[in-house]
């Protein structure tokens, strides 16, 4: 699924593909849900997003190769790269390719920090 003709993301997560990109997409989801509780979960640019009020602070994608994890400027969360080692990082999206378990990385660290800057008014964006 590249771009999703789905407006839910019930129905975004019903239409994809049941590979191995699905389990990892649900599992970055629940880190994403699990400290982001406040953010609102909607489609934004085709794919699941989270929102702090008005503002699309992370999106999730199933792409063909890969699972996508767009959070801005991964730079402004992670200035050394401690937190995204080993992972595929470009400036604002972070590729989870096959064979890639999410509990091996450090994201949800990552994750639990963007949420804490967002919150404290820091600028994530790119």
């Amino acid at each position: 699924m590249v771009q999703s003709a789905a407006s839910t993301p019930a129905e975004y997560i019903a239409l994809l593909d049941e590979d191995w990109r699905k389990p990892m997409l649900l599992a970055l989801r629940d880190l994403i849900l699990k400290h982001a509780p406040a953010w609102d979960e909607g489609m934004a640019y085709k794919m699941l997003a989270y929102r702090a009020g008005a503002e699309v602070v992370m999106c999730l994608n199933a792409q063909k190769k890969y699972v996508s994890l767009y959070v801005g400027n991964a730079h402004k969360i992670d200035a050394d790269g401690s937190l995204l080692q080993g992972l595929d990082v470009g400036k604002g999206c972070i590729r989870f390719k096959r064979g890639v378990s999410v509990d091996d990385t450090q994201i949800e660290p990552f994750i639990a920090r963007a949420v804490a800057l967002q919150r404290d008014g820091v600028d994530i964006g790119c």
